[in-house]
């Protein structure tokens, strides 16, 4: 493998280690790489960093996944365990992570661990400053779990690690400015500029659900009103199905037919499943989602003018049904229509796995430094 990328040819350590153009001698602002910048950025790379083993951890509110990740993207081993009491004591969670790694590490020759939080995490990738499901609070993770495990740690928030997977590895490649949405129980958000993850001033960037898009609009759980993942998520559409359901909409017989009237048991992927059986009020339902979600990205292309909008999360799993609406929305309301180019607006390729395998990637750049350590240690 040469210096750079398997994939893409793209330089790969310089935004792991987070150098930018100002790094790299390369002029702030540039919006163009040429070719005789690439070729000086993939000089810089060390032979052999790409082929390094790391795990990578996706940490969500009840359960912990790890897996081994070679240095070209493939899972090689995962296991998963359930955490406890809702995951409330952060002691509890590094138990479950410090467990699943050893059990890695003692069949594979791993040199760095990576961990994919869903919350805010600080610009030096070490504390958790704040997860609402894990109820986490300024959570110094990378030294707890350094102290214990002996590996390199870097925190990341979930939805910068899966953007990086997917930029690496997966619907990204070769995009010089990539933007990519999960769509789950809230709207997470990341942005990979020129190969680096942008994390903004004080490492919380990319929280654009909580965009406002309808002043005075439904209460949002971070406290204010109307915002973006309030009218595009998951739990945006199962509010709406219930809210039919429980006024005995004739439109809503279908899907209450299939819970039995319970107006409880009505979820995200059942209503995608009665969709794509042509029940035209789930069909509805998900082109209302898809709607506003072309209204978001609408607004981001107007702040951010990214090359492609890479769609992931478990909504994003109604595929076509979400995903046509929302291009035509975003055609409808992106600013100077007609005269500019469109961003491109993809699935994303790599499913729940990007989160595991971007946080083991990134993991990588200090993979390379502790070896070396290893090695000087061995040596005297």
């Amino acid at each position: 493998m040469n210096q750079s990328s398997a994939r893409g040819g793209q330089p790969v350590l310089p935004a792991l280690l987070g150098l930018g153009q100002r790094g790299l001698g390369q002029r702030a602002g540039r919006p163009h790489q040429t070719d005789d910048y690439r070729d000086r950025r993939r000089r810089t790379l060390p032979a052999g960093v790409l082929r390094l083993p790391t795990i990578g951890i996706d940490i969500g509110g009840t359960k912990v996944v790890a897996g081994v990740v070679s240095g070209e993207g493939t899972i090689v081993e995962q296991l998963r365990a359930d955490t406890p009491d809702k995951s409330k004591s952060p002691k509890v969670v590094e138990d479950v992570i410090v467990e699943l790694v050893l059990e890695l590490a003692d069949r594979h020759d791993v040199h760095a661990v990576g961990i994919g939080a869903a919350g805010w995490v600080d610009s030096d990738r070490s504390r958790v400053l704040f997860a609402p499901h894990l109820n986490w609070r300024d959570e110094p993770l990378r030294e707890a779990l350094s102290d214990r495990l002996k590996f390199p740690v870097v925190v990341e928030n979930d939805a910068n690690a899966a953007a990086w997977a997917e930029w690496r590895f997966g619907a990204g490649r070769d995009e010089d400015l990539l933007v990519m949405i999960t769509l789950g129980t809230g709207i997470g958000g990341a942005l990979v500029r020129q190969g680096r993850v942008d994390r903004g001033r004080f490492g919380l960037a990319g929280e654009f659900g909580h965009m406002q898009v309808v002043p005075g609009g439904h209460r949002c759980p971070c406290g204010n009103r109307g915002c973006w993942e309030q009218y595009s998520s998951g739990n945006a559409l199962v509010r709406e199905a219930r809210e039919l359901a429980a006024a005995e909409s004739p439109v809503a017989q279908p899907l209450l037919a299939r819970v039995g009237g319970d107006v409880t048991a009505i979820t995200g992927p059942l209503v995608t499943e009665s969709a794509r059986a042509g029940d035209p009020m789930a069909v509805e339902l998900l082109h209302d989602i898809g709607s506003w979600l072309g209204v978001g990205l609408a607004n981001l292309a107007a702040a951010l003018d990214p090359g492609r909008f890479v769609i992931g999360g478990g909504v994003s799993a109604a595929g076509d049904l979400l995903l046509g609406p929302a291009q035509d929305a975003f055609r409808r309301t992106l600013t100077g229509r007609g005269f500019r180019p469109e961003a491109q607006i993809v699935p994303a390729a790599l499913g729940n796995e990007a989160g595991l395998i971007g946080a083991a990637d990134l993991a990588r750049a200090v993979a390379r430094r502790f070896r070396t350590v290893k090695r000087s240690r061995a040596e005297r």
